[in-house]
């Protein structure tokens, strides 16, 4: 990304970013959008996004680095849905942390409990909301005996029944895996669809609460894009599977 300028990068679509300028214009996206924010946020903010790179550096998804995907998901709080919380931002950008490398985070010391100690390692960087945040949208373990994709949504109908701003973190994630369904493999297009399209009432239904802390207009073009989603889903399951539905990546 020789010459961009920031009048254009700040309009441009966050798929086209990702597609024509990949990771470095995610990062300079970024950059843009936490400038609204004060210098001690600024560098919580930039703390947290080093972090997140880290802890993440040999992930990928599908085609791309997992980077990418935070990324979205935290320009996509800030510019689509308005937030200006640096905590709210913070836990967009680590929502994946304890789930993917809670060892990591815990450190060599830490007990059994590994999910917890990374909460808690999390909790005296960056603060307790910033954790708590985490925590409500990170899987538990799951019951072997019982379907994972059920107990997903049971998790989260209940994780964010109590926790607003946790909503609106995994409306932005939902949006990306959902909407973006279209840019990953066939057989990884079927897994998420078959995985996401029975979340799509429930995310309704808790971003259009009261309490869910964004504005109506906020709330209207989230609703845009879980019907957009949900089409994607259905177009996608009503074709002919592929000749096998297994799939070694990690489910989004």
């Amino acid at each position: 990304m020789d010459v961009l300028e920031p009048s254009r990068l700040i309009e441009m679509p966050l798929r086209t970013i990702t597609d024509e300028f990949g990771e470095e214009g995610l990062r300079a996206r970024f950059t843009l959008e936490i400038g609204r924010f004060d210098p001690p946020e600024r560098q919580r903010l930039n703390t947290a996004l080093g972090l997140a790179t880290d802890l993440h550096r040999n992930d990928r998804r599908v085609q791309e680095p997992y980077i990418n995907h935070l990324l979205r998901v935290s320009i996509r709080l800030m510019c689509h849905y308005q937030v200006h919380d640096a905590d709210v931002i913070i836990a967009g950008v680590l929502h994946d942390a304890v789930e993917d490398h809670p060892s990591e985070l815990a450190g060599p010391d830490a007990s059994d409990d590994l999910p917890a100690a990374a909460c808690r390692a999390i909790e005296r960087q960056f603060g307790q909301r910033v954790a708590a945040l985490v925590a409500s949208v990170t899987n538990p373990e799951f019951d072997r005996e019982r379907d994972a994709d059920e107990q997903y949504r049971e998790h989260l109908a209940v994780s964010l029944e109590s926790t607003p701003w946790a909503r609106v973190i995994k409306a932005s994630d939902f949006t990306d895996n959902g909407v973006g369904v279209i840019h990953t493999t066939r057989k990884k297009a079927r897994r998420v669809a078959t995985k996401y399209r029975p979340l799509v009432p429930i995310l309704r239904d808790l971003i259009n609460r009261p309490d869910t802390p964004l504005s109506d207009w906020v709330k209207r073009h989230i609703f845009d894009q879980l019907d957009l989603a949900e089409e994607r889903f259905e177009t996608i399951l009503s074709a002919a599977p592929p000749p096998s539905t297994a799939d070694p990546t990690r489910p989004e």
